[in-house]
């Protein structure tokens, strides 16, 4: 039997791993220099084997939604496989999560099993699990087990929690038969990995997804990006998200690629790591991509490895594009539209794209899904140009959101079209462009006015270095446009003189009434911008 190569598609997440350890054993697979660790795909398989059957024996079932609750720790990549040779579905968590956030997701999904560690930043996880009495309490009826991560050696399993560890001693229970067995029950179809959305706004819901939907939406964007074996990926997006476990893992291992995670974004350790590994490819949200030519010390990086990259995650402004290309070597860096509903990626720049089209659109529609854009009103296809809301369908999207079928039905209608929330327009050669988000639109007086139009003028001047604009609430229009500024170091501006800058080029009532000046945004965990905070922090000090 002829033993294929890299690229794969239309296999299991478990089968992936199986077929990159036979066709490129000895393939670097996973780095963690600071750890010292340096995985081939066939150590990565054995230890994913290894840590499933540990699982088995355990008595974690085939679709038990089991959560992972960690920074992008090297054991991540390892349970992203493990699991999904078993059949559980991997329930990501958002690193950012207070008690009250995870008791609801816990308790929301029904898991039976969580893995965690000690905490990141300033949330201590173990005892935000103990608050909420998942640590043997039994408050929470379906979780039977909790699992602890350690970090380093210092790091001891705190109490009511199994050692991550003792799932290699308990492996030995299940043959390597047992294993085969119960994956060979394992269709391409099953759910097995299950996402909360951000929840900005409102209760976050669980998007359920397949292996079909995210392992084939990672190859479609890893053929997107020219991925080969010779690649080597900085992924600094984090795991929890789908930026991160299909973009990321999947985009780069679906094309037998080397991944160079970061436990934690950090912008002095994506260079180092970049220079260090002579990566290929880099991802980021555009605040990333920022903080990284911002830092003090980036010319003295050698970043000429560099070729390809995403930048995803929120809407990307022109000028950032064109400095990642220019300063960074990202001269095939594409632009990914998506959200995790969509498994995540919809559409995508070609590498070849002209500089317009890469920063002034978010590229076409990826293969075998189709998109349209209706007047969300009436539900009418509209025409080239015409401004409306973004509908997806194909093999990638969600299974729905789980035991939430009001939800799912308001999401995907009966002819099994997605409809994203988002506001887009369709050109006559295929290109989306973003114009906004649907609910994001300010409405001043009757008068629907998009953030994103002020936004892109506004980052044009020399002295800021970005912006985000959102509503503020008028007793007399409605809601007045306001917008949150950075400037760029040493520089200084007052808000006249921005508004100024305005006069002449934006319609009068799209001037921002309110213009505030912040040293940093507040962001959700996976980099996205909440600006129902900004506005929330800006009426609360008009209301001084």
């Amino acid at each position: 039997m002829t033993m294929t190569m890299p690229p794969y598609r239309d296999v299991t997440v478990g089968a992936l791993l199986t077929r990159l350890a036979e066709s490129l054993p000895n393939h670097e697979a996973l780095v963690y220099a600071d750890r010292n660790l340096r995985w081939t795909f066939a150590e990565l398989e054995t230890e994913a084997r290894l840590i499933a059957r540990g699982l088995l024996a355990l008595g974690v079932q085939r679709g038990e939604r089991v959560a992972v609750w960690a920074t992008n720790v090297p054991e991540w990549v390892v349970l992203q496989f493990a699991l999904a040779k078993i059949g559980a579905i991997l329930v990501t968590v958002n690193t950012a999560l207070r008690a009250h956030e995870i008791e609801y997701l816990l308790r929301q999904s029904e898991c039976g099993t969580v893995i965690t560690i000690r905490g990141f930043k300033d949330v201590d996880y173990v005892a935000a699990l103990r608050e909420i009495g998942a640590l043997g309490q039994r408050r929470l009826p379906d979780l039977q087990r909790a699992l602890f991560i350690a970090r380093h050696a210092q790091d001891q399993c705190p109490e009511g929690l199994l050692p991550y560890d003792h799932l290699r001693t308990l492996a030995a229970q299940i043959s390597e038969e047992d294993l085969d067995a119960r994956e060979r029950q394992i269709s391409v179809d099953d759910v097995i990995n299950m996402q909360y959305t951000s929840g900005t706004t409102g209760f976050p819901k669980g998007v359920q997804l397949s292996s079909r939907n995210i392992l084939n939406n990672g190859y479609w964007m890893g053929q997107g990006l020219g991925y080969t074996a010779q690649d080597r990926l900085c992924l600094c997006v984090p795991l929890f998200h789908c930026f991160g476990c299909v973009i990321g893992v999947l985009g780069a291992y679906t094309h037998g690629a080397c991944l160079c995670p970061l436990e934690f974004f950090d912008a002095r350790k994506v260079l180092e790591t970049v220079e260090r590994e002579r990566c290929t490819a880099l991802y980021g949200v555009p605040t990333m991509f920022l903080a990284e030519m911002e830092d003090p010390e980036f010319s003295r990086f050698d970043l000429s490895s560099l070729r390809t990259g995403v930048m995803a995650g929120a809407l990307c402004p022109e000028a950032l594009m064109k400095r990642a290309i220019s300063e960074m070597n990202l001269r095939e860096i594409t632009i990914i539209y998506g959200l995790t509903e969509a498994s995540p990626g919809i559409t995508q720049t070609r590498r070849d794209d002209t500089l317009e089209r890469r920063t002034q659109t978010v590229g076409t529609v990826l293969p075998e899904m189709e998109v349209k854009i209706i007047d969300p009103a009436t539900g009418q296809t509209l025409g080239a140009n015409q401004p409306g809301e973004l509908c997806v369908r194909g093999y990638n999207v969600m299974h729905g959101y789980y035991k939430n079928s009001k939800a799912t039905n308001a999401a995907i209608d009966d002819d099994c079209w997605l409809h994203t929330g988002d506001q887009a327009t369709l050109d006559e050669d295929g290109y989306v462009r973003i114009t906004g988000r649907i609910k994001d639109i300010i409405i001043r007086g009757g008068e629907n006015i998009s953030p994103k139009e002020i936004e892109d003028w506004l980052r044009q001047h020399p002295a800021v270095s970005d912006v985000y604009v959102y509503a503020i609430a008028s007793e007399f229009f409605g809601e007045e446009v306001a917008a949150a500024v950075r400037l760029k170091p040493d520089a200084t501006i007052t808000a006249d003189e921005l508004k100024a800058f305005c006069q002449g080029q934006l319609a009068r009532f799209k001037i921002p009434k309110y213009l505030r000046f912040v040293s940093d945004f507040p962001m959700t965990a996976s980099g996205k911008i909440q600006k129902f905070k900004l506005r929330e922090l800006h009426e609360a000090e008009l209301q001084r």
